[in-house]
């Protein structure tokens, strides 16, 4: 009789203890507002400011939904969409659409523009001339040597009347397309990263705001010409045809074009980076 006495009181305290521990459960889950999400790791790859700053900007409203934005920086213009296309990375901000189309192409990838976010001012910048009209008969103009960049300055410089381009046929145009050049410019090719390098042997660079802020350059203030917002060049959130249509996606595109991101632009980067939202 006392086992069984015993074994009914043990009984007791561990119903007991077990309807304890369920009713701390039903209060840990009150104060945190029910079953907490598993927070989701969303790797982005990106180059430089702004699109740094940017992403720095939203991640503690990404953090507060349960999303870890963990920014990966890379050094060239082409890893962002290698890793992206290997599912290295979720995500990149770093690029314009055209350049994204030219990679799908060529790489056979499949790379999905989410959301504007900004236009770079595109421009032509001098160290030694302050008027595109100053420029030399056969004079050296640096440009990137992409497919995407070379159609957008010799644009650039069509939209002003510099050179004229005929009838595009193609998805770019390229030099062949000239068919007008009274100064008989001459275009150098190089790579995106080393078009800031050019402005002390080019009498011409036509860059990005990114590339030429390094130099104490910005377009309205140092630009011998500027594109302006008009054209199909804002710098883009890119992921891929799979995950496009994430939440984590969608709640990082809707994050980056939110009114503090425009707020940061307007006040910091003034004609630099222009909102490409409302």
């Amino acid at each position: 009789m006392k086992r069984l006495f015993a074994l009914m009181i043990l009984s007791i305290l561990m119903l007991a203890a077990c309807g304890q521990e369920t009713e701390d459960q039903t209060d840990d889950k009150q104060t945190n507002g029910g079953d907490s999400k598993e927070e989701v790791t969303l790797k982005v790859a990106s180059l430089i400011p702004p699109m740094t700053e940017i992403l720095e900007l939203v991640a503690p409203q990404l953090k507060e939904e349960g999303i870890h934005l963990e920014m990966v920086v890379l050094s060239d213009n082409v890893q962002p969409n290698t890793a992206l296309a290997a599912k290295e990375v979720d995500a990149n901000f770093f690029q314009h659409v055209p350049y994204m189309e030219e990679y799908n192409r060529s790489n056979d990838a499949n790379l999905v523009a989410i959301q504007e976010i900004y236009f770079a001012n595109y421009g032509v910048y001098s160290k030694n001339f302050e008027d595109i009209a100053d420029l030399p008969e056969g004079a050296t103009i640096a440009i990137a040597n992409d497919v995407s960049n070379i159609d957008r300055s010799l644009a650039l410089l069509a939209q002003h009347d510099v050179i004229e381009l005929k009838e595009k046929t193609g998805p770019y145009y390229t030099k062949s397309d000239i068919t007008s050049n009274p100064k008989n410019y001459q275009f150098e090719e190089v790579d995106l990263l080393m078009l800031a390098r050019m402005y002390d042997d080019a009498d011409a660079v036509v860059m990005t705001p990114a590339y030429a802020a390094p130099l104490g350059l910005t377009p309205k203030s140092d630009a011998l010409l500027t594109e302006g917002i008009d054209n199909d060049f804002a710098i883009t959130l890119v992921a891929r045809e799979d995950n496009k249509d994430s939440e984590a996606i969608q709640k990082l595109a809707e994050a980056m074009t939110s009114p503090e991101v425009k707020k940061f632009l307007e006040e910091n980067y003034d004609e630099t980076a222009i909102p490409a939202f409302e």
